[in-house]
């Protein structure tokens, strides 16, 4: 390992050209960690938020964006067991995946399944651990039960489609075009709404509602989710992009016993983070192996372009997921 890395940071909160590239120190594992020479790198949401300066990473977490990555461990720290130098891994970071080198927890990586390339496996953790948590382990959906994703093109919404499609839940997705919803039913939705010509309550009230629903508009969409949610329903929230502040009358949801929950991953207990990730190796992890499942890959920017890979994330016009390659191995 040298010891400085190029890296992209934040030089002050603002649009996509506050993004300007750099050299650190290449960072050192701490107890319980390792240090991964990263090849690609993951383009998140949260990422144009922390460059926006609404999404402060956590204490102790570097301040480099980027939240998940792919690349080979170069250093292991001590205390931590299963892990080689030389492995190939993709893992979720607290931070820090716009560099060259990253440390992250060891209990938060994974190996890059069988036959996938660090590519696409960097566009793994970050997606699949958020859907996992939030549509399984916290949102408990069921074979068989109806399931609303609001953004079906996006890497959330693509990730959603292909796991609740494989465990038996018949998937009904919102997309803002024709291209987009098309693109949601070749991956196996059953029901793609574009939103700019249908309403979404009345499509779910007339399949008799909606047992999930996952949604990361928030805004005027969190009523309208609720009416279209069968009884016992529930509604996981897992960001804002049209605001978190709403008017909604309650009552609903006390006569039909819906439930309203909502997690966001990064500020998760590392022992939280660890829990999802054994649970994705046992459940997800031989789907991917066995190329049952597959991350949707919209584009691919190089390091010294993360403005235009922001840019071209916040233009909403992707289908699935954006990567900087940041060594290309």
């Amino acid at each position: 390992m040298t010891q400085t890395m190029r890296a992209v940071e934040i030089s002050a909160p603002g649009g996509p050209d506050v993004l300007r590239l750099t050299e650190r120190p290449v960072p050192s594992p701490a107890a319980g960690e390792i240090v991964i020479r990263l090849a690609f790198a993951g383009v998140n949401r949260p990422d144009a938020l922390q460059r926006a300066g609404a999404y402060a990473p956590p204490p102790g977490a570097s301040d480099l964006p980027g939240l998940e990555g792919a690349g080979t461990i170069a250093a292991i720290g001590e205390g931590v067991a299963g892990w080689s130098v030389g492995d190939k891994v993709c893992a979720l970071l607290p931070g820090g995946g716009y560099a060259e080198y990253v440390a992250t927890n060891a209990a938060h990586a994974l190996p890059v399944p069988e036959g996938m390339d660090l590519k696409a496996a960097a566009c793994l953790p970050e997606t699949f651990f958020t859907v996992w948590s939030n549509v399984f382990m916290r949102g408990g959906l069921q074979a068989g039960e109806r399931f609303l994703v609001h953004g079906g093109s996006s890497g959330i919404g693509t990730t959603a489609i292909q796991l609740a499609r494989i465990f038996g839940a018949r998937v009904f997705v919102t997309a803002g075009s024709a291209e987009k919803c098309a693109a949601c039913l070749k991956l196996g939705a059953e029901v793609a709404i574009n939103y700019t010509e249908q309403d979404f309550v009345e499509v779910m009230r007339a399949e008799g509602g909606a047992n999930l629903i996952l949604d990361m508009v928030g805004g005027p969409y969190i009523p309208r989710n609720i009416k279209a949610l069968a009884d016992d329903g529930r509604l996981v929230q897992i960001a804002f992009l049209q605001g978190p502040r709403v008017e909604m009358n309650f009552v609903q949801v006390m006569t039909r016993r819906l439930t309203i929950t909502g997690s966001t991953l990064r500020p998760q207990s590392d022992a939280a983070k660890a829990g999802i990730a054994d649970a994705l190796r046992k459940e997800v992890w031989p789907l991917l192996g066995a190329a049952r499942l597959a991350p949707v890959m919209d584009s691919e920017f190089d390091l010294t372009e993360a403005a235009a890979a922001h840019t071209r994330m916040e233009s909403s016009a992707h289908i699935g997921k954006i990567v900087l390659r940041v060594s290309g191995d």
